[in-house]
């Protein structure tokens, strides 16, 4: 089990391996590679994920745009959930790219040129909401 560690297994896949819990590997790995059990500072932070709910048509605009290749698999490995007529996409990510994926939407409250649709704006103003108080949580 050391040596599946150290070359990379997750935890998940040696709990599966050993039949026992995760926490139960974890603690073993504790123990017998304690300098091994610091957080890595290249690895994300789980802790510092966060999921929120984009509208559908917030995540339809989304799709459209020119985004980066981190940003559109952060998109792409969302969650659709269907609402009624339309559908929300959880989406996790760190609070940035929620950000980020707000100042993209930008043009849904007022199009350059033409008037903007109400439901647009309802739908960004909705997600815009969502990542402040994502924000606002992650400060506490």
């Amino acid at each position: 089990m050391r040596t599946a560690y150290l070359e990379g297994r997750s935890i998940a896949a040696l709990a599966r391996d050993h039949h026992v819990s995760r926490g139960a590997i974890r603690t073993t790995v504790a123990d017998l590679l304690p300098e091994h059990t610091a957080v890595d500072p290249c690895a994300p932070a789980r802790s510092c994920r966060s999921s929120s709910t984009c509208p559908g048509k917030v995540a339809d605009f989304l799709r459209a745009a020119d985004l980066a290749d981190a940003d559109r698999a952060a998109l792409d490995q969302g969650v659709i959930v269907r609402r009624g007529q339309g559908y929300t996409l959880r989406v996790s990510a760190v609070p940035a790219v929620h950000r980020a994926f707000l100042n993209l939407c930008r043009p849904l409250d007022v199009a350059q040129g033409a008037p903007a649709v109400p439901a647009q704006r309802k739908a960004r103003r909705e997600y815009e909401n969502r990542v402040n108080a994502l924000t606002t949580d992650t400060r506490r």
